[in-house]
């Protein structure tokens, strides 16, 4: 396992994080899903997020990333959902008029690594006999 760091935390923070477009529409099709690849790519960039993997499916996307537990994942996705929406539905007219907002509010995330929480919660329970 790879750990990363800044000035005070010592860190190894993965996330699976998918989320839709508005009533699950296939939108991101065209052109969209490649330029919308491009703008996660730049966005999590200047964030310092790294991505680990990504895929941009016509009505979903999938992404697992890497984000400092001092900016949060909440932060993280906030970020990219709404510079992506902002600058896809300028780019790309159609998406205005086909929904109200490219994005639903809601998304879902989970951790991803480490080790198995059986082996965790016996490591907390054995620190008293160390």
């Amino acid at each position: 396992m790879e750990y990363k760091s800044n000035h005070n935390v010592v860190y190894s923070c993965k996330y699976h994080v998918v989320w839709c477009p508005k009533y699950r529409r296939k939108v991101l099709v065209n052109g969209v899903d490649i330029r919308l690849k491009k703008l996660i790519e730049e966005i999590c960039g200047e964030y310092h997020i790294d991505i680990i993997e990504m895929e941009i499916m016509p009505d979903h996307i999938h992404l697992l990333m890497e984000v400092d537990p001092q900016f949060g994942i909440h932060k993280a996705v906030k970020l990219i959902k709404g510079r992506t929406s902002r600058v896809l539905r300028q780019e790309y007219g159609w998406l205005r008029s086909r929904i109200p907002s490219l994005w639903t509010n809601s998304y879902f995330v989970s951790t991803v690594g480490g080790a198995p929480l059986s082996v965790i919660k016996q490591y907390i329970e054995n620190q008293k006999n160390v």
